[in-house]
């Protein structure tokens, strides 16, 4: 197998299942936080489940990722089918709104945490692999191929995990709704302000687009992407 390829295929192995887990559990948080305050729709069309088929985008779960890779992004991205949530529903509909679009962004928080967790169990077995938590975030290093120990891959799967839900929950946290940062914000501004930034919603995915494609202030550059690596590295090593 030409090498590109071979490394291709490789990538695709250890970052496929962490980026799954990551966006089927955070669209799974959503509807199970929706159930717990009152709104069923999502637990009605069996959103509220592990099952990464009831989850999966066929643009943002296969195409944008398989993309990312082709093209050799320095990260890997993707999003699931949102959770269907009819905020009216809610017991209190705007408080509750804050509670269910924070769950997605704390379940990959806390799939981050476990994931450090497991990489520092698999250290006590096999601590002189520690040097691979300082490979910078979503580098991907060329493993050998015959006569491999699992350990490596296994290790350097479960970082990647810990860096794929921090990316996914600090995108998520942008306050520009849709996301949801966004309506966090909403539930938790003042009316006339939440009001004003709900309006945004409409256009919201373009201004997230141009923010992080094109970032003109220098905000992506400056802080977003450093913060991934920072607070990846801190939930890593510490």
């Amino acid at each position: 197998m030409d090498s590109g390829i071979a490394f291709m295929v490789q990538k695709l192995a250890l970052l496929a299942l962490p980026l799954l887990f990551a966006i089927t559990l955070h669209e799974a948080g959503h509807g199970w936080m929706a159930l717990k305050k009152g709104d069923r729709t999502a637990w009605m069309v069996g959103r509220v489940t592990l099952n990464p088929l009831k989850h999966i985008d066929p643009v943002g779960t296969v195409l944008v990722p398989l993309a990312l890779l082709a093209l050799g992004a320095s990260f890997l991205f993707g999003w699931a089918k949102p959770v269907p949530v009819h905020f009216g529903n809610l017991r209190r509909p705007k408080q509750d709104m804050v509670w269910v679009a924070a769950a997605g962004p704390g379940t990959n928080l806390i799939l981050a945490v476990v994931s450090a967790a497991l990489c520092h169990v698999i250290l006590l077995v096999q601590p002189h692999l520690a040097p691979a938590l300082f490979f910078p975030a979503f580098a991907i290093p060329h493993l050998p191929g015959s006569g491999f120990s699992f350990w490596l891959p296994l290790l350097f799967m479960l970082k990647f995990s810990v860096e794929i839900n921090v990316l996914l929950m600090l995108f998520n946290l942008l306050p520009i709704p849709p996301l949801d940062g966004g309506r966090i914000a909403v539930g938790l501004l003042p009316r006339n302000l939440s009001n004003a930034l709900a309006q945004v919603e409409p256009v919201g995915m373009f201004l997230v687009i141009a923010i992080v494609f094109w970032d003109p202030a220098g905000f992506m550059r400056a802080y977003f992407w450093p913060s991934i690596s920072g607070l990846s590295r801190w939930i890593l090593v510490g």
